[in-house]
């Protein structure tokens, strides 16, 4: 099965990060400290603690379900950002000469703009393109207002989703191409409770289609059988 999907183009750079890693493929984003942005992440961080992930990931009363959907896509972005930074070593040209998630499942790059046709590209190629158009949409105003009393645009959701499902394909990447590097670096808890986290957040809101989320589906069922 090839699926095809888009981005754009830019150069790696690792950051600090105030995380446990210092390393991050791209540079983290952050949300305006004092913005009510900043509160909901606040708000997500604290229920978390909660060790309750599907009562984590629910709309909190009141609140509005894209600035919830946009607060939880950035968190998302940084962790991925994070998790991948700490493997980028071992994803290198040689190792993943093309993008895929196991034997049956391998993505193809396209951007609409600069890429029109999907190519097939090497798994950090990929990523980086991936994280580049990412990194993109959040930093558009016009997709993402930070300011209060800016809406959303129409798309917002269409936009939300796209970028959800181009992020799963770092997690379906990481675990079924570089499990072994994770539990030598001792981050296997930290990236099942991240994708637990991010699964339960978007089966909440129905927002990745279960056909993409075919290449982890049976970790799936494993991590989220108990919270039933």
């Amino acid at each position: 099965m090839r699926v095809h999907s888009r981005a754009d183009t830019q150069g790696f750079a690792p950051n600090k990060c105030g995380s446990r890693s210092s390393k991050t493929f791209k540079p983290k984003k952050n949300i305006p400290e004092g913005s009510h942005q900043y509160e909901l992440l606040k708000h997500a961080e604290a229920t978390l603690g909660s060790g309750n992930l599907r009562m984590a990931v629910m709309l909190p009363e009141g609140e509005d379900l894209n600035e919830w959907v946009a607060v939880n896509t950035v968190d998302f972005f940084n962790q991925i950002n994070m998790l991948y930074g700490t493997i980028t070593d071992f994803c290198t040209e040689e190792s993943c000469p093309v993008m895929s998630a196991g034997p049956k499942y391998e993505y193809h790059w396209a951007d609409g703009t600069n890429i029109k046709k999907p190519i097939k590209c090497s798994a950090p190629k990929y990523i980086d393109y991936l994280m580049t158009w990412v990194q993109d949409q959040l930093d558009d105003e016009t997709l993402f207002p930070s300011k209060i009393g800016v809406p959303f645009p129409k798309n917002f959701m269409s936009v939300a989703k796209t970028i959800l499902k181009r992020l799963f394909r770092v997690y379906a990447h990481i675990y079924h191409q570089h499990f072994d590097p994770v539990i030598q670096l001792q981050e296997e808890a930290h990236l099942n409770t991240s994708f637990k986290h991010f699964i339960f957040f978007v089966q909440e809101f129905n927002l990745i289609d279960r056909r993409e989320l075919a290449p982890l589906q049976e970790l799936i069922e494993k991590l989220t059988s108990k919270d039933r």
